[in-house]
């Protein structure tokens, strides 16, 4: 991995790529429990090249939810700020993430009558569109619709039946679907801050875009991006989405138990964990003392490291059986051939690849952004992994636009692929 990033660097900093024409700028905001993160990217035919980013702490988020909407502003200017400065541009529209347990993902079915024809866009359009007429609660609204497979007649495991004749056109689809207060909650953070959405997008399917392989997602892949108050599962199978699962336990559970089982503030357990915090206990040395700051103006209590990471791995161990569980439940679990991968802020927990593959009884691997150049080193952390994400499907959803056309043009080219 780090071989792949140090070859990245050295084509950023190839003379000839600084004379390409500037391309078109895609910024991906990530509105964590715990951080919000901004970054721009720059986008050419064949790569995306980061040019800025910028954080700032999430105060007005829990659990991947708007609680506070006057102090989620605040954070999201300051991230937006900090990236436009870094990027050199003024910053007003962008790709959002979402995440919570409010979230939910299902399969669903759809069939259309083709009667022995050439099947067109139009008929691939009005199968997916058979698929998401479902019933959902009252209060959810769907915000994404993946074609995992298309059947025609008997042939099945077909990506693009386009030209192909048959009677019968069926398709299976992932669906997602979020709580509509939070969905305008994130909408309204994001207008209040004085920029445009242009795509909401499900955190779990960003990572993806950042962090997996084809070669992955072919063979068969987890993904677990451990958030501060959010783990987000997605899993992938024959190039495809087959399974999302969203979990509302992350990192600040983590930290939280520090402060409890330590009797520390929040803040201070936070720092314990990024300084002395581990996955598994046994691998730390008994003797090994550590300062835990207290409340109010007592002295500092001596406590030894095994201590502190017995409670990190009590929790963390719960998040990943559960996770396990939901794999195995769901049927997922022997579709994993690829491992899993797991990426966010409390993937940097010291052992938790060895912990990870003793619940899961698969390789694991840490999610590092991939195939993105520029300022490679700014952004190469398992804690930017969604907003670079979100860069990449900016790129894809702006190149699909731009083949669908837009106004006139478009409703025009829509209109004549139905006639034809």
């Amino acid at each position: 991995m780090e071989e792949l990033y140090k070859d990245e660097r050295s084509i950023k900093l190839d003379p000839v790529t600084r004379e390409r024409e500037p391309g078109e700028l895609v910024v991906g905001l990530d509105i964590g429990t715990t951080k919000i993160c901004c970054v721009v990217g720059e986008v050419f035919d064949e790569d995306v090249e980061i040019i800025g980013m910028g954080t700032a702490p999430s105060l007005g988020m829990k659990k991947g939810i708007v609680v506070n909407i006057e102090s989620t502003v605040r954070s999201i200017k300051e991230a937006v700020r900090l990236a436009g400065e870094a990027a050199g541009c003024e910053l007003t529209s962008v790709y959002v993430g979402i995440a919570g347990s409010h979230i939910k993902g299902f399969n669903s079915p759809g069939i259309l009558a083709i009667n022995n024809r050439e099947i067109r866009e139009a008929d691939v359009r009005d199968v997916v569109t058979a698929a998401k007429t479902v019933k959902i609660s009252a209060n959810q609204q769907i915000i994404h619709v993946m074609p995992q497979e298309y059947m025609v007649d008997d042939h099945t495991g077909i990506q693009n039946p386009l030209g192909m004749t048959g009677v019968r056109l069926v398709t299976n689809v992932h669906i997602v679907t979020a709580d509509i207060g939070a969905v305008h909650n994130l909408y309204t953070c994001c207008h209040k801050a004085g920029l445009e959405v242009l795509d909401l997008v499900l955190e779990s399917m960003a990572s993806a875009y950042a962090v997996l392989s084809a070669d992955e997602m072919e063979l068969g892949v987890a993904l677990l991006d451990i958030g501060g108050g959010t783990t987000d599962v997605a899993v992938f199978c024959d190039g495809t989405i087959r399974h999302t699962y969203e979990l509302g336990l992350g990192g600040h559970n983590l930290t939280n138990d520090l402060s409890v089982g330590l009797r520390t503030p929040l803040q201070e357990a936070e720092r314990l964990k990024e300084d002395y915090g581990s996955a598994v206990a046994s691998l730390i040395k008994p003797n090994h003392v550590v300062d835990v700051p207290t409340v109010g103006d007592r002295e500092p209590r001596k406590v030894t490291q095994k201590v502190l990471v017995d409670i990190l791995q009590a929790r963390i161990t719960e998040i990943l059986e559960m996770v396990n569980q939901e794999l195995v439940m769901s049927g997922q679990k022997n579709k994993i051939n690829g491992g899993i991968v797991i990426t966010g802020g409390t993937a940097l927990l010291t052992n938790l690849v060895e912990l990870a593959e003793q619940v899961f009884d698969l390789p694991v691997r840490i999610g590092y952004p991939l195939n993105v150049q520029g300022k490679v080193d700014e952004v190469h952390s398992p804690r930017c992994t969604t907003a670079v994400g979100l860069v990449m499907h900016g790129r894809q959803h702006q190149a699909e636009l731009g083949q669908a056309g837009h106004g006139v043009i478009g409703k025009m080219k829509e209109w004549m692929k139905k006639i034809m």
